[in-house]
């Protein structure tokens, strides 16, 4: 495997048990193994419901949501860091079902992008591999996650590139 340049890692956070109910993103954009960019927004979830268990995991709540655009208002902003993209996430696998589901309720048009995963890389919880590599971490705070995960997959990929110097 020949390290990545250049990607976009990304976290969801959900109101609730359905995954297009996403109520914050955060991105992170990444070149040449440097943060480059980074993007956080709260985002209204359908009818603004939110179950009382993930408010207490990230803290979200429909008064903080009440004014936010909703998923729909701010594909345009961000699809250009999601299509034709690498994208790179803490348990990929739900932060992929999360857009794509998202993009279905909002009848939006998925993009093709590929899809990386640190957990699948590290095998290890993303609050326990900061503590190991000393990442900073405010976690279920989707920037804060998004940064964390992008240093992880940076560590990675300079493993990565050491390896083929060699």
């Amino acid at each position: 495997m020949s390290p990545l340049h250049t990607f976009t890692a990304l976290d969801f956070e959900t109101a609730q048990g359905k995954r297009h109910s996403i109520c914050q993103i955060g991105m992170v954009l990444v070149e040449n193994h440097r943060i480059v960019d980074r993007f956080s927004v709260l985002v209204k979830p359908p009818d603004n419901f939110y179950s009382y268990h993930n408010t207490l995991v990230h803290g979200i709540s429909a008064e903080t949501t009440r004014n936010s655009p909703n998923f729909a208002q701010v594909w345009p902003h961000i699809r250009g860091y999601i299509a034709d993209q690498n994208l790179v996430a803490h348990n990929s696998a739900f932060d992929v079902s999360c857009l794509q589901q998202t993009l279905a309720y909002y009848r939006l048009t998925v993009p093709e992008f590929r899809a990386h995963c640190t957990y699948k890389i590290y095998g290890q919880k993303l609050d326990r591999l900061c503590a190991d590599h000393g990442i900073k971490l405010q976690h279920h705070d989707a920037l804060s996650d998004a940064t964390a995960c992008a240093r992880l997959f940076i560590l990675h990929q300079q493993k990565i590139q050491s390896l083929h110097q060699v």
